[in-house]
């Protein structure tokens, strides 16, 4: 990123990191160019690589607490923008995000927004997830973190930031934020990593993301619906 492209771009872009050695190299490429005033890089105590890496591109690296919510807000206080992206290691931007960042943000009574949802997994049944994710999120404008969700500082500011919860923290923002005006989705899509889901395998995923958001709205203990994802504290 030159000195040229800090003074006339206000994207920061943060990322939340956990042992992310695998994917940290092509997300912060992608996320990097002239359009970007700075990517910071938030690592939550990783045991690999991910932060050396995340140097080597050019970003800015910190170390917090572990935890998205944790990791984000510190992002966020570090960044110098007027419009914060926050984007997981493992999520590629689509090309023009940029353009429709700044579009969207500019739209009168914009929120926040985020993008459509995409999958890097072959297969109708992931086709299928996303196409009802990509439903939730403009019917309901309700998208989640794996989709790149931006805001302008301002807003963030004006709702606190990031819930301090170890799960579903990004619904949560979203709620709040809901309450300031429209969530909007781009036409583009990020790619994201379907590592999770070929892990656990597709069906078990589905099963367990929807027991959790059963669990939120019937009120039960954040800390409870964190057990129930299986995966522990990645970034």
């Amino acid at each position: 990123m030159t000195s040229t492209a800090r003074k006339t771009s206000n994207i920061s872009v943060i990322i939340p990191a956990l042992n992310e050695a695998d994917n940290i190299a092509a997300t912060i490429r992608r996320a990097a160019g002239p359009a970007t005033r700075e990517i910071i890089v938030v690592d939550g105590g990783s045991r690999d690589a991910t932060a050396d890496i995340a140097v080597s591109c050019g970003a800015r690296v910190y170390t917090s607490a572990p935890g998205r919510a944790a990791q984000m807000n510190f992002g966020a206080q570090a960044a110098r923008g007027e419009i914060f992206l926050f984007l997981h290691a493992d999520t590629i931007l689509p090309e023009n995000f940029h353009r429709q960042i700044k579009k969207i943000i500019a739209r009168p009574e914009t929120a926040a927004g985020a993008f459509r949802f995409g999958f890097d997994l072959p297969g109708s049944a992931a086709r299928m997830i996303a196409f009802f994710t990509n439903l939730r999120s403009r019917f309901w404008q309700l998208p989640y973190g794996d989709q790149a969700i931006f805001i302008s500082r301002r807003n963030f500011n004006a709702i606190g930031g990031y819930p301090q919860e170890p799960i579903l923290e990004d619904v949560l923002l979203i709620k709040r934020l809901q309450k300031l005006g429209k969530i909007r989705i781009a036409r583009a899509a990020v790619l994201t990593s379907g590592r999770r889901w070929q892990r656990l395998g597709i069906v078990k995923t589905t099963l367990i993301n929807q027991k959790i958001m059963l669990g939120y709205l019937f009120g039960l203990a954040p800390q409870l619906l964190k057990g129930w994802y299986g995966i522990g504290e990645e970034g």
